[in-house]
């Protein structure tokens, strides 16, 4: 049990923390709408480290400053935390806030039993915001603990609308100057990525680097006690060196010298469980081809180069569709739509295919630059393909500065800068 004493200096302390938010001028982001601070049900926003969900939080909760109360399991006093402490912590948060009817529960799955703890919190009828760092661990315990009594929010690093509003661009207006601070932006978006830290870091590297090792050590390795531990961290940056690729696990377990297939799924079943990484399924009726044939992305493109001993270059091509894969799942899921890659028997290839059940409602392909007529041309057998096979006609081209509508076979493609669409 970890002495009281502690946990009301932790909760004190964290208390002047926010505030000291309160001088601060925080972004807003879409992903607030999600949130419903008048629900019974515990609204839990999940992703990876670091991208804001801490910050998204407390900008909902801001207007009922004087009837929340905020508890950061992510310290390192709490580190022995049991679920009989939790008690506890609710007396200390009476006691330093006074009464509340929120209550702000951030990286709490690092206690086990957690979900006892807010099952009992909503039985009094309180209004809970939970966060964390583990799309399994939080989905399987409120799947089977909180069933009908939750709300997901899901959330990425920044978008590039985010990027922009934080660094004061205008995203609206097409003047020359508005155009060309977008485009400006948008150059320094693919290199950099989206989380939120990294705008003020001047040692963006070592940012990064300590990021994948926290994500690693701490919230997959000790969580799933990893034995060989050197492996499964070659595998992980290996991924991160070539996605996006799609998964051959026997090719991966000959080249680290893994012996069972099944340990290298679930090594990349825990990288995705923590958001390093992001599986897009092949579009397909038929099941097998969707469980078998997988595409990783990095949960960002910071991750693609932003740490030691990365030889992947610029990439421009890899990182905008990334980027578009990333904007895709943060468009369509929050309104049940599912986003597969799409690639036919005989090679025809196409980056999204976005789907409502079993309709296609629309298709992507990425291509960074399109003036060489080889490319062009590939890019755009590619779109007719799926629509062809999908029976879909919003087909839609997305590039880096190129902008066109041309008619093909009775079908309209649109082609759009990737900064215009974005934003």
């Amino acid at each position: 049990m970890v002495d009281k004493r502690i946990i009301e200096q932790v909760i004190a302390e964290q208390l002047e923390e926010l505030k000291a938010l309160q001088n601060i001028k925080l972004c807003h982001r879409k992903e607030e709408s999600q949130v419903d601070l008048d629900s019974n049900l515990a609204q839990v926003v999940i992703g990876v480290r670091r991208s804001g969900k801490s910050t998204l939080c407390y900008n909902v909760l801001k207007p009922h400053a004087k009837n929340f109360a905020y508890v950061n399991f992510d310290d390192e006093r709490f580190e022995k935390l049991k679920t009989e402490d939790l008690n506890i912590v609710l007396e200390v948060l009476y006691k330093i806030y006074g009464n509340f009817t929120y209550i702000f529960l951030d990286e709490i799955q690092n206690i086990a039993g957690w979900h006892l703890f807010v099952n009992r919190l909503l039985r009094q009828k309180m209004h809970i915001l939970v966060t964390g760092s583990n799309a399994k661990l939080l989905s399987g315990e409120l799947a089977t603990h909180l069933t009908g009594r939750n709300e997901q929010i899901e959330l990425f690093p920044f978008s590039f609308t985010d990027f922009c509003i934080c660094k004061n661009i205008d995203t609206i207006s097409y003047t020359t100057k508005a155009i060309a601070s977008r485009r400006n932006a948008f150059d320094e978006y693919i290199k950099q990525g989206g989380f939120p830290e990294l705008i003020n870091k001047k040692n963006k590297n070592r940012y990064v680097s300590n990021l994948i090792s926290n994500i690693l050590k701490r919230d997959i390795e000790q969580r799933h006690t990893i034995k060989y531990t050197e492996t499964f961290e070659q595998l992980a940056y290996h991924l991160m060196n070539v996605v996006p690729t799609i998964i051959v696990e026997n090719e991966l377990a000959e080249l680290l010298n893994i012996k069972s297939n099944h340990t290298v799924k679930n090594y990349i079943g825990f990288l995705k469980e923590a958001y390093l990484l992001l599986g897009v399924k092949k579009y397909s009726t038929k099941s097998r081809q969707r469980i078998r044939y997988e595409k990783l992305y990095p949960v960002d493109v910071a991750l693609m180069d932003n740490r030691p001993n990365s030889f992947v270059g610029e990439n421009l091509g890899w990182r905008l569709e990334t980027i578009i894969c990333i904007e895709l799942l943060r468009r369509n899921r929050p309104i049940g739509r599912d986003i597969y890659y799409y690639k036919s028997y005989n090679g025809y290839e196409a980056d999204f295919v976005v789907c409502r059940g079993n309709s296609v409602e629309e298709i992507y392909q990425v291509s960074y630059d399109i003036s060489n007529e080889k490319t062009r041309k590939r890019e755009i057998r590619g779109l007719l393909a799926a629509s062809k096979e999908t029976k879909c006609n919003q087909l839609f081209l997305i590039t880096d500065f190129h902008r066109e509508e041309i008619s093909i076979d009775d079908k309209i493609i649109h082609i759009i800068p990737a900064h215009d669409w974005l934003t």
